[in-house]
């Protein structure tokens, strides 16, 4: 089991920390990705960190401000936003995959294997 939290409202440029925390397994072995879906818009993916947090991968709108890590003796992954706007606004979802590689097509959702509950994330002034 999966679950984002951290979410809120924030003023536009500020930051935001969403911690994704597992239970009942063993996130270590597995890439954790990220995604989002903004009102009537498509689940999106926009980063992703390897088994060992030596690979990553952003989405180029999110590229530079957001970063994604992990803390495997917790069993936690974490995205660090910065300089958010407004269209960042969305739910933000965290999602582990079937190895410890990031997915050759990170935006594919049928790469991914198990899905937490989402955190809503709104940037507004």
């Amino acid at each position: 089991q999966l679950q984002a939290s951290g979410g809120g409202l924030v003023q536009p440029g500020g930051s935001l920390r969403l911690s994704c925390a597992a239970s009942g397994f063993t996130p270590a072995y597995y890439a954790i990705g990220w995604f989002r879906q903004a009102p009537g818009k498509e689940r999106e993916g926009i980063s992703c960190i390897s088994s060992g947090g030596i690979g990553t991968y952003y989405t180029d709108s999110v590229k530079g401000r957001f970063t994604i890590s992990r803390d495997n003796a917790m069993n936690t992954a974490y995205l660090q936003m910065n300089s958010l706007k407004p269209e960042d606004t969305a739910v933000y979802y965290c999602t582990t995959s079937w190895s410890g590689v990031c997915p050759r097509d990170v935006r594919r959702e049928s790469e991914w294997r198990y899905w937490g509950q989402g955190t809503q994330v709104t940037v507004s002034s």
